[in-house]
């Protein structure tokens, strides 16, 4: 299949409404034909099987067969199509898009109706659905003929050398993502985990672009992945080594230095980039509070967040590495940081994982201090 080759989609939705109004976003982009449609999971499991399509947009909650049964069974055979499921913006859908994505759909969208204040006519989610949609579908298409991961030409040192060379060993880890990011931090993460139980010796700070509520699912999401423990960002915690925090959604996860370490900052604060959370914030603040002494990754997503904080990263000494374009949904975020010659590796999730165990090798607990007491905004 050429990569001129327009895009085949089903979308399965048992609303006729959301059907045509989802068909007219899509092939607004002459990349993307809509080849199928179905009211339940059974039309949508006969119309794939016959229409053969890259990618199903799928609903969570129809008749006759709901999306989370219909999920495993789109997926069976050689070459099964991308899913991504659509939910409300809910507790309740945010935790049937996370459970989804455990069971094999590659990412989500919001349920059309809420995707923002004008619904559908919201540009900013046909944005979205096509970045998702031509993603998954060029990550599909690319696949059989991805090469392995590159091996540096040249073998970074070791950090023990490293911290004789620099006199800096990292205190903190700081991941940015957007588009795709769900399953790339789930890559990368599980890539930490080894024989041992993981011991990375600091905290691990994650901003995912997405609204109230998903976050909180995203950190369970996380959580059951069972390499660190995960949870939403609280205002004026410490933040102790080998935990995971997720900002907030509509919130900016911060860092603030103490007397006896750092502690979380969250801030309502204008959005950056468009988004709140957004990178830039963390990655400034972490510069400010550890100098040095701060590993960012970035992850695929839309546009260039985490761009300006990863120079403040690099200008205060600290360490950047990216996301490869062949792996990511959308090579935005990570792409602005690669070529702005940020990234000392820009690698797949997984080999990015074995880059970051290496970096923080030298990272001991011990030299770890959390802060004694909580800083209020």
């Amino acid at each position: 299949m050429s990569a001129a080759t327009p895009i085949r989609v089903l979308l399965c939705d048992d609303s006729a409404t959301v059907r045509a109004a989802m068909r007219r976003l899509l092939e607004g982009d002459p990349g993307v034909r809509v080849v199928a449609q179905a009211a339940d999971g059974r039309q949508a499991l006969a119309a794939a099987a016959e229409a053969r399509p890259d990618v199903v947009l799928l609903d969570l909650e129809m008749p006759v067969m709901d999306g989370m049964t219909a999920l495993p069974l789109l997926l069976r055979g050689a070459s099964p199509p991308a899913v991504i499921v659509a939910s409300s913006l809910t507790q309740r859908g945010a935790a049937a898009a996370m459970a989804a994505l455990r069971a094999g759909a590659a990412d989500y969208v919001p349920k059309p109706g809420a995707a923002g204040p004008s619904g559908l006519q919201d540009g900013r989610f046909q944005a979205e659905l096509l970045a998702k949609v031509k993603g998954w579908a060029g990550i599909a298409r690319r696949r059989p003929a991805m090469p392995p991961a590159p091996i540096p030409s040249r073998t970074p040192p070791g950090p023990a050398a490293r911290e004789a060379a620099t006199g800096r060993v990292p205190q903190v880890l700081a991941i940015g993502s957007s588009t795709g990011g769900p399953q790339a931090l789930a890559a990368l993460i599980g890539g930490l985990r080894g024989a041992a139980p993981v011991r990375l010796g600091v905290p691990v700070l994650v901003v995912q672009h997405m609204p109230p509520g998903f976050t909180a699912m995203l950190a369970d999401h996380v959580n059951r992945l069972g390499v660190l423990p995960c949870a939403e960002a609280v205002q004026g915690e410490p933040l102790r080594p080998d935990r995971i925090y997720i900002a907030p959604g509509e919130r900016h996860l911060t860092a603030v230095g103490g007397p006896g370490g750092l502690a979380v900052r969250l801030s309502e604060g204008p959005p950056e980039n468009f988004c709140r959370p957004a990178v830039d914030p963390m990655l400034r603040s972490l510069a400010a509070a550890c100098g040095s002494r701060v590993l960012a990754v970035i992850l695929t997503g839309m546009g260039q967040d985490g761009l300006a904080g990863c120079r403040a990263v690099v200008a205060a000494g600290g360490e950047v590495m990216a996301q490869d374009e062949a792996s990511s949904v959308v090579w935005g975020m990570p792409g602005a940081v690669a070529r702005a010659g940020l990234a000392r590796h820009v690698l797949p999730p997984p080999a990015l994982a074995g880059q970051v165990l290496i970096a923080l090798a030298q990272a001991p607990a011990a030299r770890w201090r959390p802060a004694a007491a909580a800083v209020r905004a």
